[in-house]
């Protein structure tokens, strides 16, 4: 993702932005606090936004989350399985894409936000 952030961010029409919001329902995968979490992605050279940890399923789940997977549909459910699932939102907010865990951003986000810097 900090490739894409790298290549994308600095595009004239507004770039890309890249918003991550870590979450702990993943088998404490996320066990540190917001302040943790932030330095360990320091080694990662990191420069997208990192926002403060979420729930991303269940009754304490985050709106922005119950509205994403409302309009991306998951596979069998909508749950969020696992940590980094990628939801691409146009310029006008609307989520167009949703990815896996396992989708590699480079080349299935990556197409998408090509296509997306495209349009006119």
């Amino acid at each position: 993702m900090e490739q894409l952030h790298e290549k994308y961010a600095a595009d004239s029409d507004g770039g890309l932005r890249i918003l991550a919001f870590p979450s702990n329902q993943f088998g404490k995968q996320e066990p540190g606090s917001e302040a943790q979490i932030k330095d360990f992605v320091k080694k990662y050279n990191v420069s997208f936004d990192m926002f403060g940890k979420i729930d991303v399923n269940g009754a304490t789940e985050h709106p922005l989350y119950t509205y994403l997977k409302s309009v991306q549909a998951g596979f069998v459910t909508n749950n969020i399985k696992w940590n980094f699932t990628k939801f691409v939102i146009n310029k006008e907010g609307k989520p167009v894409a949703r990815f896996g865990p396992t989708d590699d951003p480079i080349p299935a986000v990556e197409d998408k936000v090509k296509e997306l810097m495209a349009e006119p």
